[in-house]
């Protein structure tokens, strides 16, 4: 009897790119910018090679993002600085997931710009 080893993990870079670009969701729709790439994620980070890495980055970054509006909300109230927050943070959530995306494409890293590492 024969047994196999199924413990190698595909190389499937377009899944990446999918599940980088699949944080655009929030400006498309509303919402899905967390809940789309944590489904990706948990459902191939044992699969996908390279997966696991940048799943982490990509939840870790909405979390942050997310932190980020949330705190930009009173600072606008108070000092009237949080509307520059809020820009720079709704800016950032559109340019970085496509800057992983080319980044995954390519095989490299994904970039953890301004990320608070909930996930490690």
């Amino acid at each position: 009897m024969e047994v196999l080893n199924h413990t190698e993990k595909r190389t499937d870079k377009n899944l990446l790119v999918i599940a980088h670009l699949s944080q655009l969701l929030g400006y498309v729709i509303g919402f899905g910018s967390l809940i789309v790439p944590l489904i990706i994620w948990l459902s191939t980070k044992d699969k996908v090679a390279g997966m696991d890495e940048h799943g982490k980055a990509i939840v870790n970054f909405q979390i942050s993002l997310l932190l980020y509006i949330i705190i930009s909300i009173p600072a606008i109230l108070l000092l009237g600085l949080g509307i520059l927050t809020l820009i720079g943070a709704c800016l950032l959530g559109f340019i970085l997931p496509i800057v992983n995306a080319i980044r995954a494409s390519n095989g490299e890293s994904p970039s953890l710009f301004m990320t608070i590492r909930f996930i490690s």
